[in-house]
């Protein structure tokens, strides 16, 4: 337990440095949407518009690593904290460690993400599947998008996955390992159950444009509520099926 023998001590400075981290992200977001809206500014640190090198691929992951960051930690955050009160309250050697341990477990998973997304993002780019603008290219892209992530909503791996993200003490108890690198694998696998849960989702950037700041914020309210809301499963339907429902009206617009 911590010096001053409140097993909450490390639990809320961990809080902090976390909020730390998403304040960070969302800055970073806003100021990549302001570039993309100002492209003749001359922003630095702004991927080409097509053509992409090395350099820019790297900018692109960076990108979608802030991006995940920023709507992914939030909904994440009383797992995060509740490991960092259980760490502190079994006097554990490292609190700090294993909880940064956890925290980097998960994030591992998510930046693995960006990447496999960045490289689905040049692949759909080069084949005029999405614009420049880092949007679809038309209702048919979209519109399948749409689909696929209504109908993820109701399959039983979403609600699998989510009911695991959903009941930090339950995951917990369940995976439990000592040590720094327990605390790696923990968060490695909670990582998982998290992808399992939103990847359709994130998808969805790409409908309205990945740099799309409100269609980026309303998306993490949505995983936000699907995680904090009680009994969310009605969230999570509804949603399905407005996805469903909006992806039908493109295809259907652009076929009549």
């Amino acid at each position: 337990m911590s010096d001053d023998g409140d097993p909450r001590w490390w639990a809320s400075r961990a809080g902090v440095a976390l909020l730390l981290v998403v304040a960070l992200a969302w800055v970073y977001l806003a100021w990549m949407a302001w570039g993309m809206e100002h492209m003749d500014a001359g922003m630095v640190l702004m991927p080409r518009m097509t053509g992409w090198q090395p350099t820019d691929l790297l900018l692109v992951w960076t990108m979608w690593g802030f991006m995940m960051a920023a709507m992914m930690l939030p909904s994440a955050t009383p797992m995060l904290l509740s490991f960092a009160a259980i760490t502190d309250r079994a006097a554990s050697a490292q609190p700090a460690m294993e909880t940064i341990a956890f925290a980097g477990g998960y994030v591992l998973v998510w930046g693995t993400f960006s990447a496999a997304v960045t490289l689905l993002q040049w692949a759909a780019l080069e084949a005029r599947l999405i614009t420049p603008g880092m949007e679809a290219s038309g209702p048919w892209v979209a519109g399948a998008l749409l689909v696929l992530a209504g109908v993820y909503q109701f399959t039983r791996w979403k609600l699998a996955c989510l009911a695991l993200c959903r009941a930090p003490m339950r995951f917990l108890v369940k995976y439990w390992r000592s040590g720094t690198r327990g605390a790696l694998i923990m968060g490695v696998r909670h990582g998982l159950y998290c992808l399992g849960c939103c990847w359709a989702l994130m998808l969805l950037l790409f409908v309205l444009g990945v740099m799309n700041l409100f269609w980026i914020i309303a998306l993490a309210l949505l995983v936000l509520a699907e995680k904090i809301v009680p009994n969310a499963r009605w969230v999570v339907r509804l949603s399905g099926a407005g996805f469903i429902g909006w992806g039908a009206w493109l295809v259907a617009r652009a076929v009549l």
